[in-house]
């Protein structure tokens, strides 16, 4: 047997197929960009550039004093020190105020979540003349600013004793929370396949067992959605936190921060530091779950 006959006899092994298929790949060159794709890119550079250069920049300066931020605002710290951090965290009384903003924030996280969910099913998947109404009514939240009912409520509260409370802030924050809530979840429900609900009413299951049991841990993506948009909201507010609470053992976060400007001084580099604590969470957050939030966004935008 010659010896090219005992090369054409050879099996071809596992890694002779890698090597065929990665010459295979090499082979295709790239398509070289277009002038509207190399566009979009700088564009898309130019916005996470203009994104992420101040939160860099405010981390930079959190580290220095105020001398070093006049003289040089966009050099290195000469020394790096956790001064400003800590006065920061017990002058400013950090650690009350995240905890009452965590308390806040996750109350009204698990109301709107179980009350809009429910609410977003009987409206996608129940059928009655109301439906579409009821899908209106809720929408029209979304359309009126909170300075229109920040009087209103602020009276109202005043006179039933929920002014200066935790439950106080709770309310407005679900109340603003709850349309958007409904509105994605609706998407989500009307999404599902029919089947999937007349299967399970031929098994026997009621209402509330379709509604837990199937519906529900479908439309999960929807609710990391929905939760991820109200914490981070929530969070961030101000307006509604600094009229309804006066209590310095009750303020939330945002309001904390307020104090670290004076009407005559500001001591900027203890400010810097309370703003890094303060979006330090709403950062982890929204990395650890961003995906989830562009796939819901997408998945619940269409219906079928």
């Amino acid at each position: 047997m010659t010896t090219s006959q005992t090369s054409a006899a050879e099996p071809i092994t596992a890694s002779s197929k890698k090597k065929k298929k990665t010459e295979s790949f090499e082979a295709v060159p790239k398509k070289p960009l277009t002038p509207i794709q190399k566009l979009i890119y700088a564009f898309l550079v130019v916005i996470s550039v203009t994104y992420i250069a101040p939160l860099l920049w405010v981390f930079n300066v959190s580290f220095k004093t105020n001398k070093e931020i006049f003289t040089s605002p966009f050099a290195l710290p000469e020394n790096i020190t956790f001064e400003n951090y800590s006065f920061a965290w017990t002058a400013g009384r950090l650690g009350i105020a995240t905890l009452n903003s965590f308390l806040v924030c996750v109350i009204t996280l698990i109301l709107s979540m179980v009350i809009g969910s429910m609410a977003a099913f009987g409206i996608a998947r129940m059928r009655w003349k109301g439906a579409k109404l009821a899908l209106t009514y809720f929408l029209t939240g979304m359309m009126i600013p909170v300075h229109c009912v920040l009087i209103p409520l602020f009276t109202r509260f005043a006179k039933i004793g929920l002014s200066n409370s935790i439950a106080g802030l709770i309310l407005p924050y679900l109340t603003f929370a709850l349309p958007i809530t409904i509105f994605i979840m609706t998407g989500f429900f009307e999404s599902m396949p029919n089947e999937l609900i007349e299967c399970a009413c031929m098994e026997g299951a009621n209402i509330f067992q379709i509604f837990y049991i199937i519906c529900l841990p479908l439309g999960r993506t929807g609710l990391f959605v929905t939760g991820l948009m109200t914490f981070i909201g929530n969070w961030n507010e101000l307006l509604l936190a600094m009229v309804f609470i006066s209590d310095d053992a009750k303020k939330t976060l945002p309001v904390s921060l307020s104090k670290f400007v004076g009407p005559y001084n500001t001591n900027y580099s203890q400010m810097f530091a309370a703003i890094i604590i303060a979006i330090i969470p709403t950062i982890i957050v929204y990395c650890a779950f961003s995906n989830q939030i562009v796939d819901g966004l997408t998945s619940g935008a269409v219906k079928g």
